[in-house]
């Protein structure tokens, strides 16, 4: 089944058949595209299925007077057709190309502005026009050319790139028979023989690399408790392309790859105060994610108990620190279609999930991201939050099938030890209770979770059959006894102290969950075994 994504857009042939109306929502696609990455849409498909529409007979001359009007409903879009293509249901479809638009700014002819932001067209108002501006600028930071001439380039640069680029299992067959000039071509590195900024990153000499507006230059920084400064060392010089700076960043960061040491038997266990792979995923993410046209470094400071990277520029436009773990935007498409080749990342999403992964297998809590006009900074804490949470999502790994989503899950749950599902839903920036299931469901099926309450009182508990299969050395808890155990506790504790405050009631219950004691306090009340005194804001509770 194809699927629409951030450059593809599927549309049913009654989009160009039914007048104004259709035509006025293809050219909101067409602007949207413009201001982004470019896109196609194919037309003759079904809107829903997103699969070739049956029984559709379209001419190149409606296809070609399609895209005319289309013209006049657009500003500054450059739009073309292809060929009548046939599905193999014999229907026909066709596709507009869309292409980026590099100086100005695409509006639809009612001066409307809309980008493309994953698979939807987002209207863009005016506090984000500027910010609109400035971000078309960074995603075609990447094509824009240099007087540098390919054929002066060194040679065995060259071809070490494309040696590379033929050893990776992720490249297609067809790309690795192509001649080191095609692999350069088709990677936007060359275009019409002379270099792209991209392909002075990877090709160029350091002079050339320092004439370009910007390169990837980085700071690395430890300071120690005292936040003095104890080590430095920077990449200034633009020695290196960008996959020799990552090797050589990771090399000198010694103080990343410190560890931990827990008992585990007659064994002692060793846990990184940050997982390799982490730490790849977001050097990588800054890597990908900067800012070229903003002047600045990357700045990674170690701190004893936390990791802070820096780059400059915010987050792409659409994508925000409640959402970053689900949203699927690129600023510099081209340079991430590399290292995704390379085989250094994933290039569908940002690698948050894996982060979030490694994290839950760690039991470390999930990195806080923070995005400013100029800069985003995401900072990874080092400290475990309880080591038998490693033992136990370990356990939970080798002894059942988990999804990626399903360990995040279970190591939020495992970690804070009851989660309502509003809260995991925040937790796991879902919109939507549907999508709780993909993360839930299957470890509720399998005994991994239990569940208790009802629509939004629904709360998510380990299975006290899980710790005990495990054999973690797990402490009893309040947030996790039922409800019937909690009340009796409620009133115990009045017998010995009453006329109290529900804060005081809580403070006497040690780890008890304050909302759950409060709701247990007033279904008291109305079952009539507390009697209330005072005012609203100081009322006290007593036994009946």
């Amino acid at each position: 089944m194809n699927h629409e994504h951030q450059t593809i857009e599927y549309k049913s042939i009654q989009k160009i058949r039914t007048g104004d109306k259709g035509f006025a929502n293809l050219a909101v696609t067409c602007v949207a595209f413009a201001n982004a990455q470019g896109g196609k849409i194919f037309i003759g498909y079904d809107d829903k299925s997103q699969a070739p529409e049956t029984d559709v007979m379209i001419s190149q001359e409606e296809a070609n007077n399609a895209v005319t009007k289309l013209r006049s409903r657009c500003f500054d879009v450059i739009l073309s057709a292809s060929e009548i293509l046939i599905a193999d249901n014999n229907s026909h479809y066709f596709i507009i190309y869309v292409s980026p638009t590099i100086n100005s700014i695409a509006s639809t002819s009612d001066g409307k502005f809309y980008i493309r932001i994953a698979d939807k067209c987002e209207p863009v108002h005016g506090q984000d026009m500027l910010r609109l501006a400035s971000e078309k600028q960074s995603i075609q930071w990447e094509l824009i050319t240099t007087e540098n001439r390919f054929p002066d380039i060194d040679s065995s640069v060259v071809a070490s790139f494309c040696e590379k680029i033929r050893k990776s299992e992720r490249v297609a067959n067809h790309i690795k028979q192509m001649s080191d000039i095609e692999i350069a071509e088709s990677y936007n590195l060359v275009n019409n023989g002379l270099l792209t900024y991209l392909g002075v990153l990877w090709f160029g000499t350091p002079s050339q690399r320092s004439h370009i507006a910007y390169p990837i230059t980085v700071q690395y920084i430890v300071y120690d408790q005292t936040d003095k400064k104890i080590r430095k060392r920077d990449w200034h010089d633009n020695m290196q392309d960008p996959l020799e700076m990552l090797l050589d960043v990771e090399k000198e960061a010694v103080e990343l790859t410190y560890s931990y040491e827990f008992p585990n038997g007659l064994f002692r266990t060793q846990i990184r105060h940050y997982n390799s792979k982490v730490i790849r995923e977001l050097l990588l993410n800054a890597f990908a994610h900067k800012a070229y046209t903003i002047s600045g470094d990357i700045m990674i400071e170690v701190y004893p108990d936390r990791l802070e990277i820096t780059n400059p520029g915010s987050l792409p436009l659409g994508v925000t620190k409640d959402n970053i773990l689900h949203q699927r935007i690129r600023r510099n498409p081209h340079l991430i279609r590399i290292m995704h080749d390379l085989g250094l990342m994933e290039g569908e999403g940002s690698g948050y999930d894996l982060v979030y992964e490694l994290n839950a297998r760690d039991a470390k809590k999930n990195p806080v991201v923070e995005s400013e006009y100029n800069q985003t900074k995401v900072t990874q804490y080092s400290g475990i939050t309880n080591p038998e949470i490693i033992s136990l999502i370990d356990y939970a790994v080798n002894h059942y099938s988990l999804s990626q989503k399903n360990i995040i899950a279970l190591g939020i749950v495992a970690q804070l030890q009851k989660v309502l599902s509003t809260e995991l839903s925040i937790l796991l920036q879902l919109t939507e209770d549907e999508r709780l299931r993909s993360y839930t469901d299957n470890l509720v099926k399998q005994g991994l979770l239990v569940t208790r309450g009802i629509k939004k009182g629904n709360a998510f508990l380990l299975n006290p059959k899980l710790i005990t299969a495990a054999k973690l050395n797990q402490p009893t808890t309040l947030k996790t006894v039922e409800p019937h155990t909690l009340e009796a506790l409620i009133i115990k504790d009045l017998e010995l102290h009453p006329n109290s405050l529900l804060a005081d009631i809580n403070s006497r219950l040690t780890d008890a969950d304050y909302k759950e004691v409060r709701k247990l306090v007033y279904d008291l009340v109305k079952k009539g075994k507390l009697t209330p005194s005072g005012p609203k804001s100081q009322r006290r509770y007593s036994n009946t």
